[in-house]
């Protein structure tokens, strides 16, 4: 009885093998277009590239960023590849010597020049935007910050890229930027799909991160709260990216960049003669008198009566916050609480100059001079002015690059002016490179396999339907 059951299956399948192969190749060769079309994979010379100077209150550096053409709504495609640190201090400090700026600029435009490659030079577009040096020198003299950037514009019209303006960006805008190119870059704004696109993952509602920036003339810190109603509008700003609505707190501090803060400090200290002491509790005490947290009319404000929201969720921590603390040994593996933060301050403001020095001869002593105030005012601002806790502090991620971007407003501000962060979500996300070419590799094999065996049963039918006479 078994006998006759197992010849029977075995004629049923030999006489619908054919069929089976067929069906097989059929689905194979379907599988391979799908995938190479959701890919839609670019060539490698496709590719566009973008151009940011970030003219700071210290100094000015220049970005160039590289995507795929055919991918340029897609999250974390855009990628720096180049940054060029022009020699000198910031714009600004060319208000009475204009004429030297298009020196100031060119070694950095060359640079440009030699690594964006000629045929795109007239397609790629260029960007300037000032920040808080300019928006100071603004305040101070509009005339003179207004011939400053229009002799940015006429140096930077000389090369053959697409110059797109220099301008002077806001605070909130240098906030909302920072705060784009972090999500950006880790991802936040696109959910990854799997299996083909076709099914969500559980967590398809994770947060993104805050943006904590600080420069040399101010200081920014943008989140998204937990409550989105808010009692300053002037500080709430509203986007909707990949088909998703953000309403996001920030907030720009004048005048509170490490720099400009220790003026104010000095400038306070200058009535009863400046003598450094070394102690790092009374430098704090003496920092703590920046911020007045006498007067709020909200709930809830950080310091100069400015509305602070609940904090909320992880923050990124870029600029002068990270270049402090890499100098201070405290960014590479987790962030370091902060009891362990304060007492490496206490320690390094009680070292003698002379100990300094021969510590850390390769450091500028300009520089040098400034870490025991820069690292006390880092501590204060983010625990006294933005009432960090030792609890949220485990959240802050003392950030320089990530993927291989530096993390700051330039990339944003590009993605924005270039239109690279659609409204709504692109209908099709494209798959990461290793699940491509895993699926690719697996349904060619299954085709491989089904005209192998096919080839065979045709060379060799009498294998397959001896036992079906």
């Amino acid at each position: 009885m078994e006998d006759r059951k197992d010849s029977e299956l075995k004629r049923f399948c030999s006489r619908n093998l054919l069929v089976i192969l067929g069906f097989s190749f059929i689905l194979a060769v379907v599988a391979l277009l799908a995938v190479g079309l959701t890919q839609n994979k670019s060539l490698p010379e496709n590719v566009k590239y973008g151009i940011v100077l970030d003219a700071g209150s210290s100094h000015t550096s220049l970005y160039i960023y590289t995507w795929p053409a055919e991918k340029e709504n897609d999250t974390g495609v855009v990628h720096q590849i180049e940054e060029c640190k022009v020699k000198g201090p910031g714009i600004s400090k060319y208000a009475q010597k204009v004429n030297d700026i298009e020196l100031y600029l060119a070694e950095c435009m060359e640079r440009a020049r030699e690594v964006v490659p000629q045929s795109q030079h007239q397609e790629t577009p260029v960007y300037l935007g000032a920040t808080a040096g300019m928006r100071l020198l603004r305040i101070e003299n509009e005339p003179l910050a207004n011939r400053v950037l229009n002799t940015v514009t006429n140096s930077l019209s000389r090369y053959p890229f697409d110059f797109q303006g220099a301008r002077i960006i806001t605070g909130q805008e240098e906030g909302a930027y920072g705060w784009i190119t972090i999500n950006y870059l880790l991802g936040k704004f696109t959910q990854k799909l799997r299996w083909l696109n076709l099914m969500p993952k559980g967590d398809d509602t994770q947060g993104t991160y805050g943006a904590l920036d600080l420069g040399g003339a101010s200081t920014q810190i943008t989140f998204v709260p937990q409550n989105k109603s808010t009692e300053s509008p002037d500080n709430a700003l509203h986007f909707r990216l990949y088909g998703k609505d953000y309403s996001i707190y920030t907030h720009s501090f004048l005048c509170y960049g490490k720099d400009q803060a220790l003026m104010q400090k000095l400038a306070k200290d200058i009535q009863f003669q400046i003598q450094g002491t070394g102690n790092y509790q009374q430098c704090q005490q003496s920092i703590l008198q920046l911020f007045n947290t006498s007067y709020c009319p909200y709930s809830r404000c950080s310091f100069d009566g400015v509305f602070l929201p609940p904090l909320e969720g992880d923050f990124g921590a870029f600029s002068a916050f990270y270049y402090v603390m890499e100098f201070l040994n405290f960014t590479s593996g987790e962030t370091p609480s902060q009891e362990k933060v304060m007492d490496k301050m206490k320690e390094f403001c009680s070292l003698r100059w002379e100990e300094l020095k021969t510590n850390f001869g390769a450091v500028k002593e300009k520089y040098l001079s400034e870490y025991c105030f820069s690292g006390t005012y880092i501590l204060s601002l983010l625990l006294n002015g933005y009432h960090f806790t030792a609890d949220s502090w485990k959240h802050i991620h003392f950030m320089g690059k990530i993927r291989s971007s530096d993390v700051g407003w330039t990339l944003g501000y590009m993605l924005n002016l270039t239109n690279m962060i659609p409204a709504e979500q692109p209908s099709s996300t494209p798959l990461p490179h290793s699940t491509y070419i895993f699926l690719m590799v697996l349904f060619s094999l299954i085709l491989v396999i089904v005209i192998v065996t096919a080839m065979f049963v045709f060379r060799k039918p009498s294998y397959f339907w001896k036992d079906t006479v």
